[in-house]
């Protein structure tokens, strides 16, 4: 079985939405680091130092390769990714080798056997 990392970057406010697309759309668990700084095209508003904008959220989910567009093109929709500026970004690379996943495979087996 082989899989792809899925790191999305998107403002705090729209964490939960990207997290609950992804599993429906067929992911199996994640990561979050919170409080993240991200800066786009123009720099971070700041007022005497401080950073007006929000804080960012990094998103990281392991899922099997052959869902793994499905679930970005989620992320993606239910982030506004491509619709709002600044809402989010998210890419996938492919993973090696993982461990500690066990549970998970059995879980993804059962769910997709048939397509991979």
């Amino acid at each position: 079985m082989k899989f792809k990392l899925i790191i999305a970057m998107t403002d705090e406010k729209r964490t939960d939405m990207v997290l609950e697309t992804a599993r429906q759309a067929g992911a199996t668990g994640c990561t979050v680091i919170t409080s993240a700084r991200g800066e786009g095209l123009e720099p971070a508003k700041t007022f005497l130092g401080l950073t007006l904008e929000g804080q960012r959220d990094i998103v990281m989910l392991i899922v099997e390769e052959h869902l793994s567009r499905p679930i970005l093109e989620a992320i993606a929709q239910g982030g506004k990714f491509d619709e709002e500026v600044g809402a989010g970004l998210a890419f996938q690379v492919d993973i090696e080798d993982a461990i500690g996943m066990g549970s998970q495979i059995t879980k993804i087996r059962s769910e997709i056997g048939d397509k991979i």
